[in-house]
């Protein structure tokens, strides 16, 4: 027999609902493995600085489905249900998805640049123990890279497009609002305030990703 019902998330295209899907999954397999096991998915899927020996270049994907609490995982959550079904409807299941892939890698790949920025002139000397030995290697994981690439492309594909910020009762257009968030970004990221452990640079590599291969798609459409 065949069944007709709907599901109940059948408005979702399926690249994103499946997204949605595997990341709550491997959040609350995050969340109760480490209580029946010595697993630490955080430390084994998350991503390493470079030189570390835990550092694996699958890392690279596998961090970007982790996330550290219920809020680290609803907001990002919240922004690929908000904006990504309208991105695969218009680019197609495949695109996004290849664009969803390619803006976590890059904010992988320059959260790692800006660690060997900080941590260079340290490799070598005595701090090098105390950093990878001491409980203190820099880690990173979420999906917040590709996410700022989703609002990006967004911004780019539907400029007028009017938005609401939670503090303020007045809609702004696309092409201002996501300019201005990143600049909110790249001041955290350089201000470094104590006990700020969010990857603000992790962020603008995802909207500089995205920016880079929507212009890339844009002088060469039939591309993926």
């Amino acid at each position: 027999m065949v069944n007709n019902q709907r599901s109940h998330f059948s408005f979702l295209p399926p690249v994103v609902l499946n997204l949605l899907i595997i990341n709550v999954l491997v959040w609350l397999t995050s969340v109760v493995l480490p209580k029946v096991s010595s697993i630490d998915l955080d430390l084994l899927l998350g991503l390493h600085y470079w030189q570390s020996a835990a550092f694996n270049p699958l890392q690279l994907i596998s961090y970007m489905f982790m996330h550290a609490s219920f809020d680290h995982i609803f907001f990002n959550m919240f922004g690929l249900f908000m904006f990504g079904p309208v991105l695969e409807q218009v680019w197609g299941g495949k695109r996004f998805l290849f664009f969803y892939l390619f803006t976590g890698v890059g904010a992988g790949i320059v959260q790692e640049l800006f660690w060997s920025y900080q941590l260079m002139p340290l490799i070598g000397s005595a701090a090098t123990h105390i950093i990878f030995q001491g409980g203190l290697e820099p880690i990173t994981i979420g999906a917040s890279g590709a996410i700022f690439g989703i609002l990006l492309a967004f911004a780019m594909v539907f400029p007028d497009a009017k938005l609401f910020l939670f503090f303020i009762p007045i809609p702004v257009k696309a092409r201002y609002m996501i300019p201005l968030y990143a600049l909110v970004e790249l001041f955290l990221g350089v201000a470094n305030f104590s006990g700020d452990n969010v990857a603000h640079f992790a962020h603008l590599g995802g909207a500089l990703f995205g920016l880079i291969l929507i212009l890339y798609w844009k002088k060469h459409p039939k591309f993926f």
